[in-house]
This record gives C-alpha cells, sequence and structure tokens, in this order.
C-alpha cells in the first residue's frame, strides 16, 4: 500500500516526518544521517519540501528518491505552482514514478522571494486545484495527492488584517473543498496552537462535505526566536497561556524547549483523543524535539510491531511484478544504502534461502557505493579517527571507543545499535586485542515478536538469531583464532583479503542468522550469511580504509602507510555461532586470554 490514505488506519494514531533540502553540502549530509537514524522509528510516511519557485527542484528530487530507494521510507515529494512551467512539473512528476514515489503534496506556493503578490507563471498552474487536475488527468490514481489545509484561514485572505473575515473564512474553506473534488485524497494542516481552532475547523470542514483524511501538522518549539518568527510570518494565534510561558523564560533556551516539548504534548495528545488520524511533524530536519514529544505520548512504545523485517525492505510499487524482497545477506547490515544501490537493477530479488536468483557482481563497486550517498565532513572523519597515526595500535584505540560510544562512527557503521550495547565488554575487549568489529548481533533464542530490542515482523510471533561478529585483524591474530575455534563445534568462520584469499570452515553456500515462527505464515529467514555476497561485500569493506580513511591523510604519511598496511596484510573475518540456544561466540577468544565474559 504506497499511498498514505491507503496506510492511515483508524484508532491506530501514527506520526509522519517532514524534512527540507540543506543549503550546503555539509547540511545534506547529516541530513541524511538524521532521517536514517528517524526512519528507524517507522514512520508511516516522511516528505520533502520544494523550494519556492522550483528553487530546490534537483535537490527535493535526489532526497526524495534516495528516501524512497535507499531508505525505503514511503516518500512523499511537495510540488508547487510557483514560477513553474507545466513542463517542468511534467518532468518532476515523470521522474517522481520513476523512482518509486507514489505520494505527492499540491501546494500553490508562496510568493517568489522579494515578491508581496503571488502569480501564475505563464503556461504553468494558477492554483493548486489546477495542479491536482492535471495530475489525475495523467495518471489517473497512480498518485496518492494531499493538500494543504489552513485551520485559521490562508494567510492571503488576512494580510492587512489580523485575522480572516466569517465570508473569507467559509470562501477559503470552499477552494478547500475545490481541491478533494478535484481529487486530493488526503489534507495535511498549517502549524497551529490552539486545538480548539483546529477541532472546530475539522467540523466546519465535514459539513461542506470534506470527507478526506484530515492530518494536523505539528510545529515542535525549538527556541523562542524561531518560533517567534514562525508564528509572526503564519499570523498563527497563540493562547494567552503558552504566550506567557514563553516569555517567561525567552533568555533561556533549555527552559524554552522544555516548556515547548511539554506544551506540544499536550496538545497532541489532546489531538489523538478527539480523534485526529496522526501527526505530521515539521521537524525542521531537527530531531530531539520531535522524539521527545512522541516518547511523551508512548508513540515509539509499538515501533517493533511495525517493523516487518529485521531491515527496511523496498516499497514496492503499483502493478510491480516482482516478488517483494524477503532476505539480505547480514553484511551490509550497517550500509544498506550501499546495498540497495547495488542490487537495485536486479531483476528479481533472492528469496528463501538466497540461491535463486544469484547476482555475480551486486552491481559495479564504484566510488557511489565506497562514499555511500554522502562523505561525512573531512575534518570531522579526522577528528574521529585521528589527525594521526603512529601504529596500528593507534586504529585499534579509535575501534574501541566507537563500540564505547565515544565516537560517532566508523566508515563501515555510524551508530551502534541498541542490541549490540549487551556485547560492548566483550566486543570493547576484542578491539582492543586487534580485532577490529564493524558488525554484530547477539544470539536470541525465541524472543517476543514484540521485543523493544530485538522484535520484528508483527505481533504474535517469536524470533531467533545466531551470534555473529565480524571483524578485520592481523594474518597472526587469524592463525590464533583458528586455533581456539577448533575446540568449539558450533561455530565457524569465515576470512578473507583484499587479495581475495579465501578461507572457511562453513560446510555450504547459504546459512540462516536471524528467523522467525509467527502466526499462519512460513518461517522467515530474513538475514543470512552466504559466501558468495561474502566475497562480493570484501571488495566494498577493504576500499572504505582508503577512500574514507587514508585519504584524510598526505600520500607517503606515516599515518597512510600505517591504514595502506592493514589494507594490504589484514584479514576481514566473519565468525557465526550456530548453538543460539547456549553457545557462547566469545569462547574461543577467551582461549586466547582476551578478557571476554
Amino acid at each position: 500500500m504506497p499511498k498514505i490514505v491507503d496506510k492511515i488506519q483508524p484508532g491506530k494514531p501514527f506520526y509522519s516526518f517532514e524534512y527540507f533540502p540543506p543549503k550546503t553540502a555539509a547540511g545534506v549530509a547529516n541530513l541524511y544521517e538524521r532521517v536514517e537514524r528517524m526512519g528507524k522509528l517507522e514512520p508511516l510516511f516522511v516528505d520533502i519540501t520544494w523550494g519556492a519557485g522550483g528553487s530546490t527542484t534537483d535537490l527535493t528530487l535526489e532526497l526524495s528518491s534516495n528516501f524512497q530507494q535507499q531508505f525505503c521510507l514511503e516518500t512523499q515529494m511537495h510540488l508547487t505552482c510557483t514560477n513553474i512551467s507545466k513542463e517542468s512539473v511534467a518532468e518532476a512528476l515523470k521522474a517522481a514514478k520513476a523512482n518509486g514515489i507514489q505520494n505527492i503534496l499540491c501546494l500553490r506556493g508562496d510568493p517568489p522571494k522579494g515578491e508581496e503578490k503571488w502569480t501564475a507563471t505563464e503556461g504553468g498552474f494558477n492554483n493548486a486545484v489546477d495542479l491536482v487536475k492535471y495530475i489525475r488527468a495523467e495518471y489517473g490514481d497512480y498518485f496518492g495527492l494531499s493538500v494543504a489545509g489552513y485551520p485559521e484561514g490562508h494567510i492571503d485572505w488576512f494580510k492587512e488584517t489580523p485575522e480572516i473575515t466569517k465570508e473569507d473564512y467559509w470562501k477559503d474553506m470552499q477552494y478547500l473543498k475545490d481541491k478533494c473534488d478535484a481529487g486530493a485524497d488526503c489534507i495535511i494542516t498549517q502549524l497551529f496552537y490552539d486545538v480548539d481552532i483546529y477541532l472546530q475547523w475539522v467540523k466546519d470542514c465535514r459539513s461542506v462535505g470534506i470527507t478526506v483524511p484530515i492530518i494536523p501538522g505539528i510545529m515542535p518549539i525549538n527556541t523562542y526566536g524561531g518560533f517567534d518568527r514562525m508564528v509572526g510570518f503564519c499570523k498563527t494565534k497563540i493562547p494567552k497561556s503558552v504566550r506567557e510561558g514563553l516569555d517567561a523564560v525567552k533568555d533561556n533556551d533549555e527552559a524554552v524547549k522544555q516548556f515547548g516539548v511539554q506544551f506540544v504534548t499536550d496538545m497532541c495528545r489532546r489531538l489523538i483523543q478527539e480523534g485526529a488520524p496522526g501527526l505530521h511533524m515539521y521537524s525542521l530536519n531537527l530531531e530531539k524535539a520531535t522524539m521527545d514529544i512522541l516518547t511523551n505520548l508512548n508513540l515509539l512504545k509499538d515501533t517493533t510491531e511495525r517493523r516487518s523485517l529485521p531491515w527496511r525492505a523496498r516499497i514496492q510499487q503499483d502493478g510491480a511484478t516482482k516478488a517483494a524482497e524477503d532476505v539480505r545477506p547480514i553484511y551490509w547490515a550497517n550500509r544498506p544504502r550501499s546495498y540497495m544501490a547495488r542490487t537495485l537493477h536486479w531483476d528479481e530479488y533472492p528469496n528463501g534461502r538466497w540461491g535463486d536468483a544469484r547476482s555475480p557482481a551486486f552491481g559495479d563497486l564504484t566510488n557511489y557505493h565506497l562514499s555511500e550517498i554522502h562523505i561525512v565532513d573531512e575534518a570531522d572523519r579526522k577528528a574521529e579517527w585521528g589527525a594521526e597515526l603512529a601504529s596500528p595500535a593507534d586504529v585499534h584505540a579509535v575501534f574501541g571507543q566507537y563500540v564505547e560510544g565515544k565516537k560517532k562512527r566508523l566508515p563501515w557503521c555510524c551508530g551502534v545499535e541498541s542490541e549490540t550495547h549487551a556485547m560492548r565488554a566483550n566486543l570493547g575487549a576484542l578491539n582492543g586485542a586487534g580485532f577490529l568489529t564493524i558488525n554484530s548481533q547477539p544470539r536470541v533464542n525465541a524472543a517476543p515478536s514484540e521485543d523493544a530490542v530485538h522484535g520484528w515482523g508483527g505481533p504474535g510471533g517469536h524470533v531467533y538469531q545466531k551470534a555473529y561478529i565480524e571483524f578485520f585483524c592481523a594474518p597472526e591474530q587469524l592463525a590464533k583464532l583458528k586455533g581456539a575455534i577448533g575446540g568449539h563445534a558450533s561455530i565457524r568462520y569465515s576470512a578473507v583479503n583484499a587479495k581475495g584469499d579465501y578461507e572457511s570452515t562453513a560446510k555450504g553456500g547459504v546459512t540462516a542468522v536471524t528467523w522467525g515462527v509467527f502466526p499462519d505464515r512460513e518461517v522467515a529467514q530474513p538475514t543470512v550469511v552466504s559466501e558468495e555476497a561474502f566475497k562480493v561485500w570484501k571488495s566494498e569493506a577493504f576500499g572504505l580504509w582508503n577512500t574514507h580513511w587514508k585519504s584524510l591523510y598526505p600520500a607517503g604519511s606515516a599515518s597512510a602507510d600505517v591504514i595502506q598496511k592493514i589494507h594490504d596484510s589484514y584479514y576481514l573475518v566473519t565468525i557465526v555461532d550456530n548453538d543460539y540456544i547456549s553457545g557462547n561466540i566469545f569462547a574461543p577468544f577467551a582461549a586466547m586470554n582476551i578478557a571476554t565474559s
């Protein structure tokens, strides 16, 4: 169900997030990281704004396409009538469909910067009604179409007066009905802070025959100045108690945030109690206030129940002939966007046991995959990983600090997953001993599918995992580990170096490492280890040493030589413990006198 209107379920309040295209490359990089984190909260959809007059056309399309295809988030793209021709709109819609986007927010748009009055572009559209009619005429029901609603009336009606007149209020209401009659199937409102005004407006909408879902747009209060400017620009009505409360703490940024979070939480709670289908959060590309509000509302507790698989599956377009994706190799767990890009054009996705649709190359390995969608700023990476490196021990220390949460990212991963927290001490010991971990999961035996950490697949099931660790290590460390593994019949290892020298004790091409059992369904095996996939992954994994880390230092420098030595000599190793009931994947390391529990 790719259309927003089809995903809304009565009595099940949802949330969605809105973002805008940043103005700088660093801002875009930060937004991608933020959206990836917030996407794990399973929003019903995300949307991305369209700059006035098409000023962000290319970036809006890029962000929308990547959110949809690489992040597997249902994405709604804004489209406005300001300074844009019918031909440009046609191209934007064509690109949206080609990238799997099936939801459009149709807007007239604001006047171009520096102009007071909105005027139609020659050969363009006069308003959102025209835009909705055009899309329906050209694409039928392919797109889900949302439009904007204004509980206090559109500001064009009362630019010169404090508020809208009763007559103009009903004219604005009729215009909203015209948008719905033209083919819009959802309404998202302008920000507001007076719930009573919103509730009366919804009643008025219903009284004139508007029947589509109405989603309230929620703007968190992050700073006093930002709040004051926004409500001043929109002429938004503010309850007296809110204005007084904010004025009392306006010089204390933290107090403003606390007040804002509590007020907006109370406001949202009442909206949900009064029957609002969900909350559309105007994030302003920020994260904390939105997360605090949703946490206070207890809306994040069912995240795992909405997660159909341990990873975000591709979104199936209407009319798609390709079978739904239901299995992936574990190696790209921390780099899903690269995996998505490299398998985007497969004729069909591997299914069941991974053997039916093997691709020999997973797409060509390019700088795109090595850099992913963005590369974090060079200065930030150097601050994270060391301005200078004297020996591999300096690199080992960086890995250890990452596992401890003292570093934000490594070239292979960004942020330690919650299920890894219980393994942190042991992983820290491994990194200290020269086993540089980049991926792992604990064993899980019949955890409820609703479990807050391990759950997926919907309610009523049980999920399982084999313990798994992936790391780089020196040849001499691998030799010692092989000797230690010999005494543990349930543990298998695979190892490969940059040159492609490969060895493994695994007996068979594919092994499931995550599976689930659910009512009325076959056993699901969504995550596997595979010899073929591992050999493909190794080129990407080793490539990141040079593209992300070695490139920070001058050619021929001691620091660059340290990274090159690791790249050339270390092995990439995976270990799987097939005893998911009582196994201990760290036992071989303990036998090597590495302090694990």
